[in-house]
């Protein structure tokens, strides 16, 4: 039984949430159908509990260099507010997780972050000391991370403090075509409006101090808000209780909003031991900086020479069927030329779509291949995601 909840848990329950295991956190799949979340999100406004995410905290004079060394992209590109996604590979560049990394205001110490954000001053550049991050690993894998980053920090002799503070914050992800007039709203301050995609601030919402980002999940613009864990029910409220009544959205919601766009699962579209892939194989090469010294480096940039056999794609089933995880795609003959990871009946598009890897030889759009769905060969046609048009 998952034995960690949100500080939203009771909150749910009282909404009549059913839950599901997910990554050892008891979280809501759905409030009223899936298919109404989904659709508020792309019409309207969709508000989301995504407080199982992990947080790690990362500060001090090496910090810089020690997230250099463990995520792919380049966090020297970095100013505060600023965020980029990122891989978490191995040293054979197989990929462990995938994460947002944020460049927090400088000064800010590791483990202190979510509070040190009260009576902050807002001028980001305007701060002084070392430099501080936080990055977001998926759900149940906080402790691994965090270990691997004081690991890490021991054996290169690194001067830069970890924090696990993940029991610290709560996250929400405010999105869709209403987000930016819902954030307006209920922050006292333009600078949340303002920023462009992937940057992020302090500000308060409904009077609770939080780090904002314009990033999401879903393919609509959006944001998501992390707050000290003790105040995400004043913040909740802001979004889902009227006037915004925002639709509450659950995992369901947010898979089938995901899979639409064509975005990454960690442990399902990827996973170290059961569906082991690199960022090239996985069609996210754009987060691999081969000018820096990150682990798994050398591994990658071998494979980019030398090119990849599979590579991840999106299918749409052309007959009745739904593609699940590990449906074997063939080539219309019997043959397999490679295996889902994800899919579902798409809401927006009434059509089933699917996520996996094909054979490099059919990645081609509007190649035919087929889908076996229960025994039977299902004629489908290869999609580069999204599979919408954003």
């Amino acid at each position: 039984m998952p034995d960690r909840r949100t500080p939203l848990h009771e909150v749910h329950e009282e909404r009549g949430a059913k839950f599901t295991d997910f990554g050892g956190w008891q979280m809501p799949v759905e409030f009223d159908s899936i298919r109404e979340e989904h659709a508020a999100v792309r019409d309207s406004l969709g508000v989301f509990d995504v407080s199982h995410m992990g947080e790690i905290e990362v500060s001090g004079p090496d910090a810089t260099t020690l997230m250099n060394r463990l995520t792919t992209n380049d966090v020297t590109a970095l100013d505060p507010g600023d965020s980029q996604y990122a891989a978490i590979t191995n040293a054979d560049g197989v990929m462990l997780d995938d994460t947002v990394v944020y460049r927090l205001p400088d000064g800010i110490e590791a483990g202190e972050g979510a509070a040190s954000l009260a009576g902050l001053d807002r001028d980001l550049d305007a701060g002084a000391g070392d430099p501080a991050y936080l990055f977001v690993p998926n759900a149940g894998h906080d402790e691994q991370m965090a270990d691997r980053w004081v690991d890490y920090r021991g054996e290169e002799g690194l001067d830069a403090a970890v924090a696990n503070a993940t029991d610290d914050w709560a996250m929400l992800a405010v999105q869709g075509p209403d987000a930016a007039d819902a954030l307006d709203e209920a922050t006292p301050t333009d600078r949340v409006v303002d920023l462009s995609k992937f940057e992020a601030t302090v500000a308060a919402v409904d009077g609770v101090d939080g780090w904002v980002a314009r990033t999401g999940y879903t393919g609509e613009d959006g944001f998501e808000v992390m707050c000290p864990a003790d105040g995400v029910e004043t913040v909740w409220g802001a979004f889902v209780d009227a006037p915004r009544a925002a639709q509450p959205c659950g995992l369901g919601a947010r898979d089938t909003l995901r899979t639409e766009m064509g975005y990454l699962l960690s442990g399902q579209d990827f996973d170290p031991e059961t569906e082991p892939r690199s960022p090239y194989e996985a069609r996210i090469g754009f987060v691999v900086k081969l000018d820096t010294e990150f682990v798994g480096r050398d591994a990658l940039e071998a494979q980019k020479e030398q090119g990849v056999d599979e590579r991840f794609v999106g299918v749409r089933l052309l007959e009745r069927g739904v593609p699940r995880n590990g449906y074997a795609v063939t080539d219309g003959d019997l043959t397999r030329v490679g295996q889902l990871t994800s899919g579902t009946m798409s809401p927006t598009l009434d059509e089933p779509i699917g996520l996996g890897y094909l054979h490099e030889h059919y990645t081609e759009p509007g190649t035919e291949v087929s889908v076996v769905v229960r025994g039977d060969e299902k004629r489908a046609e290869v999609v580069i995601p999204p599979f919408l048009d954003r």
